[in-house]
């Protein structure tokens, strides 16, 4: 008998996750069974290029995990019993009830439209693959002189703004920002940010939040209105609904509320991380939806999970930030330093030094995918005999 582990949705924190625990844990004790509705891994923090009509290399699924103990199960979870330990999937071979021991919940996050009226009918988003394909297909039939409107002065809508103006210079671009452009940024980092965006030809909309989109426009609080060809918006993040139709304990925006170890603080069995987990970072607050929290849950999580199943020391690594990376385009960026809790500073590198930063960040942490132990070699360690019950399945302690 194997202590079933599944780890729900392949994004960098639910692969990372996966790998981790195949390298510490012995094939003879678990079974680890990474669930994931597309057969490839994908990079989300590149979906604004993918968008652009940049290709990415492909990442399969099952020839990243072939040969690591790790079983790809191309499937959609429908519902999660969290009381009976049991997840219903959908697949090409049909419906089908997995049981687990232990679940790692990393089903991550989508688009959120905010509740604002038209924008499921007539907006685009770059949160996953699907929209950015759509996206790029919409780009592709604009003609010179054409509007695109980007909704968000975050991240998310600073990399797609840049990223269209840069590549389709025949395009107007606009940007639609709730504040001021980088209002969270440093004196430089801000600085840096209008020359790229003034340079770019981005006309930037401040203190502009959008309150209706509509087919060829999109209008402001303030009464505003924005001719746009193309709306894009990257307003946020919500969390995918699975687990607000469980009896797991949320925090407000639906994500899990978990211990520093990652475990869920209602249902021991079950981890979260990525956008999914609340998790709480420096100064007590809660780590932000994005790859650079990600990363390091997957490893707490996968740490703690293998030391409690072998009774080894549980992790008590901080979880802290460093930098904000920033791709303004392919030839320029802005890498931000920040306090441990996420504060700029005022510390910032720019240009294609930063470009190429940024570049380096995106490959490592696709290759932090691949290499979830960083490289670093480990010993797969067996399951305490005193931590496994005696039908075979390991139970969790403290």
């Amino acid at each position: 008998m194997q202590h079933r582990i599944i780890v729900l949705g392949a994004g960098y924190s639910g692969a990372i996750a996966a790998g981790r625990l195949a390298k510490r844990l012995r094939r003879e004790d678990v079974a680890i069974t990474l669930v994931n509705a597309e057969p490839d891994f994908v990079e989300r923090v590149r979906m604004h290029q993918l968008a652009v009509g940049q290709e990415l290399k492909p990442r399969p699924l099952r020839e990243m995990f072939a040969g690591t103990g790790v079983e790809v199960n191309l499937a959609k979870a429908t519902s999660i019993d969290v009381d009976r330990k049991t997840i219903d999937v959908d697949s090409a071979d049909g419906s089908a009830q997995l049981p687990y021991d232990t679940l790692v919940y990393a089903l991550g996050s989508g688009h959120d439209d905010n509740g604002v009226p038209g924008v499921a009918e007539h907006a685009h988003q770059v949160a996953n693959r699907p929209g950015a394909l759509r996206l790029r297909e919409r780009l592709a039939g604009l003609s010179q002189g054409e509007t695109v409107v980007v909704v968000g002065g975050g991240l998310t809508g600073l990399e797609f703004a840049t990223e269209v103006a840069e590549t389709r210079p025949d395009l107007d671009v606009a940007l639609a920002a709730r504040g001021e452009l980088g209002d969270w940024l440093s004196p430089k980092g801000r600085a840096h940010l209008r020359k790229v965006t003034d340079g770019l030809g981005i006309t930037v909309h401040e203190n502009a939040a959008v309150t209706r989109v509509e087919a060829d426009r999109v209008t402001t609080a303030d009464g505003r209105t924005i001719q746009a060809a193309v709306t894009v918006w990257t307003t946020g993040f919500a969390v995918h609904p699975l687990a607000a139709a469980t009896s797991l304990e949320l925090a407000d925006t639906g994500r899990i509320m978990v211990d520093a170890t990652m475990r869920s603080v209602s249902h021991p069995d079950v981890y979260a991380i990525g956008d999914a987990g609340h998790a709480l970072g420096a100064g007590d607050k809660p780590l932000r939806m994005s790859c650079a929290s990600g990363t390091p849950m997957a490893w707490q999580a996968a740490d703690s999970i293998a030391a409690r199943l072998t009774g080894g020391k549980l992790p008590n690594a901080p979880l802290r930030y460093f930098n904000q990376c920033i791709s303004l385009g392919r030839k320029e960026g802005l890498i931000q330093f920040v306090t441990a809790d996420d504060r700029s500073v005022d510390r910032a590198l720019t240009g294609r030094f930063a470009a190429r930063y940024k570049e380096l960040v995106c490959k490592g942490a696709a290759w932090g995918v691949a290499n979830p132990t960083m490289g670093i070699p480990v010993r797969r360690r067996r399951v305490a005999a005193d931590l496994v019950a005696p039908e075979g399945t390991a139970r969790m302690t403290a």
